[in-house]
């Protein structure tokens, strides 16, 4: 094991009796690619680690929904998971970890800031998580998942950071409103795209049933859709009716839909 990693240890908590795993773990393809196709020379990479700490991580995280909170519904529980096991809160984790500092890329990667690309790093901390289970067994996975559990929550704009974490999942949290209100589930159109194509806006509508419609812009479809399912989920549990104006940049504008 690279002498530098000893100080990644650290701060997982966990001290490797197979280091190997660790080394595999912080291993992107890109490196295991081009060291075959230079030499032949088989690499691992942390591709199915990545697999098996994805299911570890969600395993673990509802057991300790489950403890935690033994009054809360499974459409809350569900919520609670989905913002645990999301890209942009284990994106905050994996920096507050450097782990950038420790993957073992290609030269390709390398060259286009494969360390700090949040792809990456989630994988990587999702692999480091199956890394630990394999080294030490469920109980070092479980308290390593803990510090995941019980991190601060820091997010980004392309994860629709403008959700707070009671609701962090507003496409979900609508869906299960129109459920149980037995109304027709959401569908989301994108109305239109405007910008170049580095930096584009986009306007997304979604509607549920034919009384409810909402407009919403994001700089990407995924904060739009958010967006606009936002405004039609607090105007349903409001049981607003009120006819909002036209769609500013990062805002909403929920109305009920006209009749057809």
């Amino acid at each position: 094991m690279h002498a530098e990693l000893a100080s990644l240890e650290l701060k997982l908590g966990h001290s490797f009796g197979r280091p190997e795993l660790l080394c595999r773990a912080l291993t992107h393809s890109s490196l295991a690619n081009e060291t075959r196709a230079a030499s032949g020379e088989p690499i691992e990479d942390n591709e199915q680690l990545e697999f098996l700490g994805d299911s570890v991580l969600g395993f673990l995280i509802s057991e300790a929904l489950v403890e935690r909170c033994p009054e809360a519904s499974e459409g809350e529980l569900s919520r609670q998971k989905a913002h645990l096991v999301s890209a942009a809160h284990l994106h905050g984790v994996a920096r507050r970890l450097d782990l950038g500092s420790f993957l073992d890329l290609g030269r390709s990667e390398e060259m286009s800031g494969g360390r700090s690309k949040k792809t990456l790093l989630v994988d990587a901390l999702e692999a480091i998580i199956a890394a630990i289970y394999l080294d030490g067994g469920i109980e070092a996975a479980r308290q390593f998942v803990g510090l995941i559990l019980d991190a601060p929550f820091c997010g980004d704009e392309e994860a629709g950071t403008d959700i707070q974490p009671a609701i962090t999942n507003f496409k979900s949290a609508l869906q299960e409103l129109a459920q149980s209100r037995k109304l027709p589930q959401p569908r989301y159109t994108v109305v239109s795209e405007r910008g170049p194509e580095h930096s584009k806006t986009f306007t997304i509508e979604v509607r549920v049933g034919k009384e409810w419609t909402g407009q919403a812009e994001g700089r990407t479809k995924k904060i739009a859709a958010q967006r606009a399912a936002r405004g039609v989920y607090e105007r349903l549990q409001n049981g607003s009716d009120a006819v909002s104006p036209a769609p500013e940049k990062g805002t909403d504008a929920i109305s009920p839909a006209p009749a057809s």
